[in-house]
């Protein structure tokens, strides 16, 4: 690990390339990101983001996910009190799909078999995680780590994940959140499996697990407990984007035991909150565990992870990846110590969860 005088150096260095166009490199993904500090003071005429028109109901009838109403595909939801579980009706992966595949050239292809799920975090149709209580949460990162222990049984790969609000293509404002489940690595995990593996090979420590030695008590560290650390990555390429570690050895969510479920469960409302108090609205985003695949080897090199990727900039203007970050790489707009300063001062002002105050009609449920 580097010594205290290189941290300060590195310190002194970052400093120097905050205000001039410079690359950071993304050591999991082994690329580069190029930062333009000072972009968000541009004129804008582009398009702005609007808040949600209408405001959220404890039920809606119009929604197919809310308990006892029925599903496009005619299934009626159970009475459920707390999570939900059931198969998406539109999965993009099936497992009952014939072995094939096609390979002339240059031309590749060959059949995915796989799951789609949906999570219904909460029964009520107008929370969110962060609106939630700890017990309620910890209830989610339960069924999260059970449905990764039962799919990965079956597949390699297991895909917690969450996209929350329109601007990141949820389809239904219900708190809910998906996990698809395939045979193959996907490409983002691979290129994770690869940058671990090689690291623990060339230094025989975790490469996050350094990161998180190397960034405690740093200038991107957003939140931190004693099982885990939230910062925004040096290499982030999303405007507020935030990496979300275990802070001991982990490889999957079904290795958490109960202390750490519930860290977890009060770090997460903590962090979301914080992204809501930001600009004072339902922060879209999306985000997902990378955890590691489910292989007949060793998996020593993962450390599970939660990447956070929301888009805005400020309330009305968002980061649209075009141009010059689909043709040569992604830029952003702030700087990584910028962006979790300002998560920081959101941290320590955030609203209090809306749940308490819901106690009884939350009671009345039971």
């Amino acid at each position: 690990m580097p010594t205290d005088d290189a941290d300060r150096q590195g310190t002194r260095s970052v400093e120097a390339l905050e205000a001039l166009p410079h690359r950071r490199h993304d050591p999991l993904l082994d690329q580069w990101v190029l930062v333009s500090a000072g972009r968000t003071q541009r004129p804008w005429l582009g398009r702005r983001e609007r808040p949600a028109a209408t405001a959220p109901v404890e039920h809606d009838p119009a929604c197919y996910l809310c308990p006892g109403n029925r599903r496009a595909n005619g299934a009626v939801n159970p009475d459920y009190e707390s999570t939900f579980v059931f198969t998406n009706d539109f999965s993009a992966l099936r497992p009952d799909v014939p072995p094939l595949a096609f390979d002339e050239g240059l031309l590749r292809a060959e059949v995915e078999p796989g799951t789609c799920r949906v999570i219904c975090f909460a029964r009520r149709h107008d929370l969110t995680l962060a609106d939630m209580t700890e017990p309620d949460v910890r209830r989610v990162v339960d069924v999260w780590a059970d449905q990764t222990a039962e799919l990965g049984e079956r597949y390699q790969w297991v895909q917690v994940f969450e996209n929350r609000g329109e601007a990141m293509g949820a389809s239904n404002p219900h708190p809910h959140g998906q996990i698809w489940a395939g045979a193959a690595l996907p490409n983002a995990a691979a290129r994770e499996d690869a940058t671990q593996r090689a690291y623990l090979a060339a230094h025989g420590r975790l490469l996050l697990l350094d990161a998180v030695a190397q960034e405690t008590a740093g200038p991107r560290v957003v939140a931190a407990n004693d099982d885990w650390l939230v910062v925004v990555p040096f290499w982030a390429a999303w405007p507020f984007e935030v990496l979300l570690v275990a802070r001991a050895p982990t490889r999957r969510l079904p290795d958490l035991d109960d202390r750490r479920r519930d860290s977890l469960a009060a770090i997460l409302i903590e962090v979301l909150g914080a992204y809501d108090g930001l600009f004072d609205l339902s922060f879209p985003y999306s985000m997902g565990w990378h955890q590691a695949p489910f292989r007949n080897g060793d998996e020593s090199h993962w450390q599970l992870h939660a990447h956070f990727f929301p888009p805005l900039l400020d309330a009305e203007k968002r980061k649209f990846m075009v141009g010059y970050e689909l043709l040569a790489e992604t830029q952003r707009d702030l700087t990584a110590e910028e962006a979790a300063e300002r998560l920081r001062a959101a941290v320590a002002v955030a609203p209090p969860s809306l749940e308490p105050a819901l106690d009884g009609a939350v009671a009345a449920l039971d």
